[in-house]
This record gives structure tokens, sequence and C-alpha cells, in this order.
């Protein structure tokens, strides 16, 4: 279902005696951005939708908080080459608040949350980060790292006792300020306004010293994981390249540099197309692991969502959020799932690497979920219990469905055609 944001949800009025110093720059589509910092120094940015009915001005954070946490530290998985992250700060992480402690909702004078003002997207550093504060000396904004990595080179040698700070960034991406939704709960110009966020932020983020990969994705549902209800997702930003990375630029390697390419032009003329739109094609892999399963790409090489054109992120807005209303349309309660956006790492993989959503759930039946049990998690040797063509079938009728309870067409918003 695609909804409105409603803001009558929230009065939060700004003192004008007590405003934040932001740094205004106006981006694609006519999103402008803000950006400001909390008071313990992390950045907040606001992106405001196009003809948003926010004012300019933005409250100054005037909480007083603890210092920020040290950095976690890494250490080396010597059997797999894999580095863990040990955070013990995120053990006390909030658990599903209500909506009058939801951190993610817009400071009231009863919930000091994390984001001062009202808002339309919103995107700040994690208070309980898996990776960073410290980046380097050079920034300012936190101590330097003890015991940064040293370069690629540096982690992917093997030894015993190996350890490195976990250097990098992790953000909050806020959709909304309401409680409670998704991103396909948003208004097609939301998602827009997503789009470009994730855009600002994966160039911004490879900038930083020590970044070698930008994640972003959403978590939906309890039954992933989720701790707060509130519709946002994160960006994870990497001092190395991560492991299912790795893998596939070995297999780019192995068989072709323009790999993507190939599969996009396989999984087109199969049956397990979703949709196809002018610069962008949903299908379920050929291999697909999981009970549902789709990717989605772009019809051009392009790396990150950084380097994507206004006309892709115009068509992908609509495509996403059609996407999700079917995903959500298969049963009669919503489906939990991981939205991950796969792209390019910073310094390699470049021109090989397309940037591609892998949306996962692990939700087989109404009320069955796929466990990972012996073979999955330990070995990871996958057997899938729902075949790639029957699960794209599922889907193409349940966005059909989901676009007629909507008094949609089917063809509308993208030229969309299966």
């Amino acid at each position: 279902m695609l909804t409105l944001p409603q803001r009558c949800a929230y009065h939060v009025y700004v003192n004008t005696d007590n405003l934040a110093e932001l740094r205004t720059e106006t981006l694609g589509a006519g999103v402008v951005k803000r950006a400001t910092t909390l008071a313990d120094g992390r950045d907040l940015i606001y992106y405001d939708d196009p003809e948003t009915t926010l004012g300019a001005e933005r409250a100054v954070d005037a909480r007083t908080l603890d210092p920020r946490p040290e950095t976690a530290t890494m250490r080396l998985d010597v059997l797999t080459g894999d580095w863990i992250t040990v955070a013990a700060n995120r053990q006390n992480r909030v658990m599903m608040p209500s909506a009058s402690a939801d951190p993610l909702a817009p400071q009231t004078p009863d919930n000091p949350s994390e984001v001062p003002s009202l808002y339309d997207v919103a995107v700040f550093e994690n208070r309980s980060p898996a990776f960073g504060p410290a980046l380097a000396e050079a920034l300012g904004t936190a101590p330097a790292a003890a015991n940064p990595p040293r370069g690629l080179d540096d982690l992917e040698a093997l030894g015993l006792g190996r350890t490195r700070t976990s250097v990098g960034r992790c953000e909050v991406v806020c959709f909304s300020p309401e409680h409670s939704g998704s991103f396909g709960t948003q208004s097609v110009t939301r998602a827009r306004t997503v789009i470009e966020a994730w855009a600002d932020r994966t160039a911004a983020l490879s900038k930083l010293p020590g970044i070698e990969q930008i994640f972003p994705f959403e978590n939906r549902g309890e039954a992933i994981g989720v701790t707060l209800p509130h519709p946002h997702g994160q960006i994870y930003a990497y001092p190395y390249v991560t492991p299912r990375t790795t893998r596939l630029l070995d297999s780019i390697d192995r068989t072709a540099p323009d790999l993507f390419q190939h599969i996009l032009e396989f999984e087109q003329a199969s049956e397990r197309v979703v949709f196809r739109g002018e610069h962008w094609t949903a299908f379920v892999p050929f291999a697909a692991r999981w009970p549902l399963e789709v990717h989605l790409m772009p019809h051009r090489h392009v790396p990150d969502f950084a380097e994507t054109t206004d006309a892709e992120r115009d068509e992908l807005a609509p495509l996403y959020l059609r996407l999700l209303s079917g995903v959500d349309a298969l049963y009669d309660s919503p489906t939990p799932y991981i939205a991950a956006w796969h792209q390019a790492p910073v310094n390699v993989g470049r021109e090989s690497v397309r940037l591609h959503l892998q949306l996962t759930s692990p939700r087989r039946a109404a009320d069955k979920l796929k466990f990972l049990a012996g073979s999955e998690a330990a070995m990871w040797a996958w057997a899938a219990e729902v075949t790639p063509e029957q699960g794209a079938a599922r889907i193409r009728e349940a966005i059909e469905r989901a676009a007629t309870e909507e008094s949609l067409s089917p063809s509308t918003d993208g030229e969309v055609s299966a």
C-alpha cells in the first residue's frame, strides 16, 4: 500500500532563539539537503521533499549526551579470512519502544529523541555503531583509531590473533517521522527523496579515509530481528570489502568482466522476470536461495547510487514501491524482508560490479519461516523449497492484486510490463 506521510501526529515547535546552523544544498529532483550536528558531534542531515511543507529552520540538539563510545575492534577468523567486529556497545540497544519513546521520531518535550525537528527524511550517525566513530585523525570529530586497518593487503593477510580497530561509519536513514511503517508505505515522492539521500550519502561516505564499501539496506519485520518499528533503513561504510562481495569479485575474475550484463540478458529472456521498466528489471534469480528472493537491476552498468542518473532514480521510486506492494500482498500480514542494495567497492571492481537490489524473505508460507539450520548455517550449502519460476509467478500475481486493490493500472508509474 502506498500512503502519504501523516504529519498531523506531530506538533513540534522550533524555538527561533535556539536554531541549528545548517549547511544547505539543493540536490536532484528538487530535494534540499540541510546538514548539521547532534549534541555529541554526530552528523545529522535532513533531506526535504520537493515542495515540502516544512520551513527552512531546524532546532539545535540541546540534549546532554554521554561521550561517544570507543570504536569497536575487529578480530580475524584465520579459517575463513573474515573480520568479525566485536561491538559490546550494541548490547543495550532500544528494543521495540512505544510511540512516545521512539528514538527516531522528532523530539518532543517528553521524548528526547535523536532528531531535534520535524522532518521528511533524516540521516544521522548511529549512536551504537558496529563501525566507527573513529575514521582518521584528520576528521577531528572523534579520537583517532589506535590500530586502524593498513589497506586491503593488510586486511587480506592471515595470522593468529590479528586485530584492527573497526573504523567506518554506521548511519540511520529515517524514511518518515511516523512511528511505524516501512519503505513500501511511503509515497512515490518520499521514495524519490530517500533514493536521493542514498546517492548523496554513498558519494560522501566513499570519500572518507579508510572506507572500502558502502551498503544501504532495510530490515523489515520482527522475524528479521528489527528492534524499532519506525520506518527506517541503515547505511554501513565498511573498512574492508565484504566477504559476499569478495566472492562476487572472484566469480567475475573466473568468468567475464561484464558478468552482470550476461546475467541481466539471461534473466530477461526467462519466465522469472517480475517486471521490466525502461531502466530497471526485477527478476527472481535462477539459483534463488530464499523462499522469496527478488533482484532489481539497472539496464546499464552503474557501480553505485551516486552514479545513477536522474531518469534512473525517477523510475526506481515507483518501481521499487510496486515491488514492495507485491511482496506485502503475498499474505494477509506484512512480509518480513531484508532489502540489500549491493554496490561496487570504493577502490576495486568499479568497472565490473553493478549496483543491484537483493530482496530476500525467510517467509515460506503464511505461518512458516525458513530457518538456517545445519547444512545452510554451518556448511553454507543451501536447499531451496520454492522453485524460482514458481516464486516469480506468485510475485507477479501479487503485484497485480495489489495494483487492483489500490485502483492502479498495472502499467502506470514507469511504463512497466511483465
